[in-house]
C-alpha cells in the first residue's frame, strides 16, 4: 500500500482542481507546488485542455517535467515538443458530430493547436477562452482537420441533454473512443487510449517514476481512470460522491484551496515518521 512517504511524483488535474472557478492559481497553490520541489517530489499536469491552454499555468508553477494534454492523449515535453499523440479517426469524428447534432449539442474541435467552432453564440465560449488563454477560430465545417482531431467537445447548458448524449455515445463507441464529461457541460471525445489513466502511465514512463510512487488529484469522472492506477489518489471536496469513492482521501473544494491543503497534508504525513 502506497503511503505519503513513498510519493516521488505528484500529478494534478487543472480545472476544478489546481485552479479556482475563476481559472486562477492562488498564492497558496503556487507555494504548495514549490514545497513539493523542496521535498524532492516531481510535479506535473494532466488536463482535458490542449497543451497551449496549459502553458501559462505550467510556466507560473515552474513545471520542468512533461505534461499531458487532451485527457492524456498528448504528452508534451517542457520545450513544447510532442512526445506522443493519439488522435480520433475521421470515421468516428464524423459519427460523433452527427450524434451531437442529433442530441442538440454544439461541437467544438481541437486540432493543429487550434480551437475550432461552428457557432459563435455558445454561452461557454467566453468561459473556455478564460480557461485556455486563447480564442476560437470560426469555421464552416471541420473537414480540413478531420483526420487529425485531438479532441471533440460536445457543449450544452442542458445537462440532462448532455447526459443522454454521453450515454448514447458510450453505448455506440465506448470500445472505440474515450467518452466522458470533463465538466458537467462538456462531453469529451478522445482516442480510446487518450484517458487520464493512460496519460498518467505515459507521464510516469517519460519521467521515470513508477505508478506506485505517484500521487494524483482530480475532481471529475474523467479523473477516475488515473485514480485506479496511481499509488495514491486524492479527490477534491466538490467532486461527485462517485468520484470521491474512488480516491484514498478527499481534500477541500477548489474554492477553499483544496489543492494546497492536499499537498500540505501529504508533506506533513511524510515528515511525521521522521518526527516520531
Amino acid at each position: 500500500m502506497t503511503t505519503p512517504a513513498d510519493i516521488a511524483l505528484f500529478i494534478s488535474d487543472m480545472d476544478g482542481t489546481l485552479v479556482t472557478p475563476e481559472k486562477t492559481l492562488t498564492p497558496r497553490t503556487v507555494a504548495a507546488v514549490a514545497k513539493l520541489a523542496q521535498a524532492g517530489i516531481g510535479f506535473s499536469l494532466i488536463s482535458a485542455r490542449p497543451a497551449r491552454g496549459m502553458a501559462s499555468a505550467a510556466e507560473a508553477l515552474k513545471v520542468s517535467l512533461p505534461i499531458a494534454a487532451f485527457n492524456g492523449g498528448a504528452v508534451i515535453a517542457p520545450d513544447g515538443a510532442v512526445l506522443s499523440a493519439r488522435r480520433l479517426s475521421a470515421e468516428l469524428s464524423r459519427a460523433a458530430f452527427a450524434l451531437l447534432a442529433e442530441h442538440g449539442a454544439d461541437a467544438w474541435v481541437f486540432a493543429d493547436n487550434e480551437w475550432l467552432i461552428l457557432n459563435p453564440n455558445v454561452p461557454k465560449i467566453a468561459r473556455e477562452q478564460r480557461s485556455v488563454g486563447f480564442g476560437p477560430t470560426l469555421v464552416d465545417n471541420f473537414d480540413a482537420v478531420i483526420d487529425r482531431i485531438d479532441k471533440i467537445v460536445g457543449v450544452s447548458d442542458d445537462l440532462p441533454l448532455l447526459q443522454g448524449a454521453e450515454a448514447d455515445a458510450q453505448a455506440r463507441w465506448g470500445h472505440q473512443a474515450t467518452i466522458g464529461r470533463s465538466q458537467p457541460y462538456y462531453l469529451d471525445f478522445t482516442h480510446q487510449d487518450a484517458n487520464k489513466g493512460g496519460g498518467v502511465t505515459a507521464l510516469c514512463e517519460h519521467i521515470g517514476v513508477p505508478l506506485s510512487r505517484t500521487a494524483v488529484i482530480g475532481d471529475m469522472f474523467n479523473d477516475v481512470s488515473m485514480f485506479k492506477l496511481a499509488g495514491y489518489a486524492i479527490a477534491m471536496g466538490q467532486a461527485p460522491q462517485a468520484v470521491k469513492d474512488q480516491a484514498q482521501t478527499v481534500t477541500g473544494a477548489n474554492t477553499e484551496d483544496g489543492f494546497a491543503d492536499a499537498v500540505e497534508r501529504l508533506l506533513a504525513a511524510r515528515a511525521a515518521p521522521a518526527l516520531a
